[in-house]
């Protein structure tokens, strides 16, 4: 079965979308070394890549259903924040985002009646839990040292251990 003309369109926008959030996090990781926290960085960098094996994905699921890949223009993400705490919200929020866009996807699917798309986007769909909890986790770590700069020192330590 061959990907019709409408999910085609949308897996090539998703997986710009991918590669935006790539993006995005390689900023934020450029935004914390600025501020000398190396671990900080070093998550977003780790979180970066892992952003293009997801679009990466996209680009392979299309090929294998004999689609198009097209690539298109990758928008500038922000490079400041008010705060440390503001980036990783706004972070926490491009997730949210990406987790409705994944939804719609799922959607768009169901109504054309494209099982092999539907299943495709199961392992995405049990991505986005993983990644909105990660961000949510590191938000709440943050709220919690409020103004500390040992705990703020503490998490960039732990953030540092992030495995590749």
């Amino acid at each position: 079965m061959e990907l019709k003309r409408e999910m085609l369109d949308a897996l090539n926008s998703q997986l710009n979308a991918e590669l935006y959030s790539a993006y995005l996090y390689l900023a934020m990781a450029a935004y914390f070394d600025s501020k000398g926290l190396k671990g900080f960085a070093h998550w977003m960098r780790v979180q970066a890549e892992e952003e293009v094996e997801h679009a990466m994905k996209f680009y392979d699921y299309i090929n294998d259903r004999g689609g198009r890949v097209i690539l298109r223009a990758i928008e500038k993400p922000p490079t400041e924040w008010d705060s440390i705490t503001d980036a990783i919200r706004a972070g926490l929020e491009h997730e949210r985002a990406v987790t409705e866009a994944i939804s719609s996807l799922v959607d768009l699917a169901r109504k054309l009646g494209d099982k092999p798309t539907e299943v495709f986007l199961h392992w995405f769909i049990e991505e986005q839990v993983e990644e909105e909890k990660s961000f949510a986790e590191i938000l709440q770590a943050l709220q919690l040292a409020g103004e500390s700069p040992q705990a703020l020192l503490l998490l960039d330590q732990r953030l540092a251990q992030r495995k590749d």
